[in-house]
């Protein structure tokens, strides 16, 4: 993980084809508002909040649960940089600011055909199989697993529910900021099949499988996502 300003980054990124591919650099910037949060990162970037009124913290079309809002978190790719397939454990509306995004998204009841690993494991919430180039002998089951897609431009929001699965591929240099707003529970039956769901704390306070939001630096892989290069 580094430091870096986007004008520094934008230099290692925004590069021709032939500089991309499994064994090239691959950079991948975060920006983080933390809001209501306090302080969840060194240097956070508290602005975006004025830049991007629609995330601000009251009940609208993108903040359903302002009260439970994880702060703005914003991410720049650079073309084939891929987030592996996860869910994540409350809603997310994603806005993307510029490029394009490809995403393919599984509803929870899917999660049995998508090899998780399990919860407690580092890459948990997260598939086994790499949708790039499945291994159907070693996970056959995904075979059966059922998808929606969609190709996000500049200017397009996508609501995604809690535990929704999303597998990301940057389709060029793209930047995309998003907001999270609390847990909604009707998806909880079907990924509680598959080992997850919501938690109790001792204050009887819902805990969602994915509160490392705002843990991440700036300049970092995703903490959300596996960042593969393709």
């Amino acid at each position: 993980m580094l430091r870096m300003a986007y004008k520094e980054w934008l230099q290692h990124a925004n590069v021709t084809d032939d500089q991309l591919g499994p064994d090239k650099p691959h950079w991948y910037y975060r920006l983080i508002g933390c809001g209501a949060q306090g302080d969840c990162d060194r240097g956070s970037s508290e602005y975006l909040f004025d830049e991007l009124t629609f995330f601000q913290p009251r009940e609208t079309l993108y903040m359903v649960d302002p009260e439970q809002q994880k702060g703005i978190h914003c991410r720049f790719g650079m073309k084939g940089v891929i987030a592996e397939n996860h869910f994540d454990g409350s809603r997310n509306a994603i806005a993307v600011m510029g490029g394009e995004r490809r995403y393919i998204l599984s509803h929870p009841s899917q999660c049995q055909n998508l090899a998780l690993y399990p919860k407690g494991h580092p890459s948990g919430r997260h598939s086994a199989v790499d949708w790039s180039n499945p291994d159907l002998d070693s996970f056959p089951k995904f075979l059966n697993a059922q998808a929606n897609e969609v190709v996000l431009q500049a200017g397009d929001v996508l609501y995604l529910p809690t535990y929704w699965f999303h597998y990301i591929i940057s389709l060029e240099l793209n930047f995309q900021c998003n907001s999270r707003s609390g847990i909604s529970q009707e998806y909880s039956d079907p990924i509680q099949k598959c080992g997850f769901g919501p938690q109790k704390h001792a204050n009887n306070k819902s805990l969602d499988d994915d509160d490392d939001d705002a843990k991440t630096p700036p300049l970092s892989l995703d903490d959300d996502d596996d960042i593969t290069l393709h």
